[in-house]
């Protein structure tokens, strides 16, 4: 059995891990879902927080990590994003990472990240912050062609209704990007 796979988080290590649904079912191999953990390990709860604590964990005791992902049939784990930044468009769950990939495989993109702003009609609509390549300038990136390239790379329902150009995307110290900023530009 191989040891790594590119781009999973790996095996569990001293704690137990599963993946569940919005209704805390398990979801099946390849199926998106939270990233749950059970172990000796694991935090009990907030210090003289119970309200917090309650909302850290599952019914039956397993803590919420937060990250959206999935195991594969080898038990390697995936991490798609992360459930605050988790856009939900019509009833539709959509990872913003899934759309930040597909932007990314356009040539005039170096990098992008997707967001959910509300939306009077789907609760919430899909705006991709886009920074271009320099040596193409934000003129020359084509918006019809980066709609039309995320029409062929995603579902129409995923692909942004609004793409804003701009000239890199914040970050926090640990390099992440931090789509909640974006928000609020």
């Amino acid at each position: 059995m191989k040891r790594r796979r590119i781009g999973s988080i790996g095996l569990p290590s001293g704690a137990t891990a599963r993946v569940i649904d919005a209704q805390g079912c398990d979801c099946a191999n390849d199926e998106c879902g939270e990233i749950v953990l059970c172990g000796e390990q694991v935090m009990r709860g907030y210090y003289k927080r119970p309200e917090e604590t309650r909302a850290a964990f599952t019914e039956d005791g397993w803590l919420r990590t937060g990250d959206l992902g999935y195991r594969d049939a080898e038990g390697y784990f995936y991490i798609n994003g992360r459930s605050k930044e988790l856009i939900i468009k019509g009833g539709e769950n959509i990872a913003p990472r899934e759309i930040d990939e597909a932007l990314l495989k356009h040539p005039g993109v170096l990098n992008a990240a997707a967001v959910g702003m509300p939306d009077t009609v789907y609760g919430q609509e899909i705006v991709a912050f886009v920074v271009p390549h320099e040596a193409d300038g934000p003129l020359a990136l084509d918006l019809a062609d980066l709609r039309n390239h995320c029409l062929r790379e995603l579902c129409r329902f995923k692909t942004p209704k609004e793409f804003r150009l701009i000239d890199e995307l914040p970050r926090g110290l640990s390099g992440k990007v931090q789509r909640l900023k974006l928000l609020q530009s």
